[in-house]
């Protein structure tokens, strides 16, 4: 597990091999992680986009930006976490992700970034 505290806000992350399976005569590796979101600071704050950097060793750097994440914004109020799992796929057996989410202080109505602290993306078998 990482994790990185970014103005109060705590991210941590663990991640997982899910397996593989062939798609259109490739092999494709899944990898699925969990992220817990902790509000350790004064202030209400609400998660609002997101951007990822993925790497996959065999492939070039995909950016993804959007709104929320799974499809929610969640609100933390001072001591409250959130919690939530997704997954991506890659073309090979190492990567790894990293990236940002913006949010919003209710209290001084700025917007601010936490980061997401780069996790390895790896399958046990490839591993030395």
């Amino acid at each position: 597990m990482v994790s990185q505290i970014t103005r109060g806000i705590k991210i941590s992350v663990l991640t997982s091999f899910e397996g593989t399976y062939f798609k259109n005569y490739r092999i494709h590796f899944a990898f699925s992680y969990e992220i817990k979101i902790e509000n350790h600071s004064k202030d209400s704050v609400q998660l609002v986009s997101r951007h990822w950097e993925i790497f996959d060793s065999l492939n070039e750097l995909e950016i993804v930006d959007g709104e929320g994440v799974i499809g929610k914004k969640p609100v933390l109020k001072p001591g409250e976490f959130y919690t939530y799992s997704s997954g991506c796929l890659l073309s090979s057996p190492h990567g790894a992700m990293k990236g940002h989410f913006n949010m919003i202080n209710f209290t001084t109505t700025k917007t601010f970034k936490v980061i997401v602290p780069s996790f390895r993306l790896s399958a046990p078998f490839a591993l030395n």
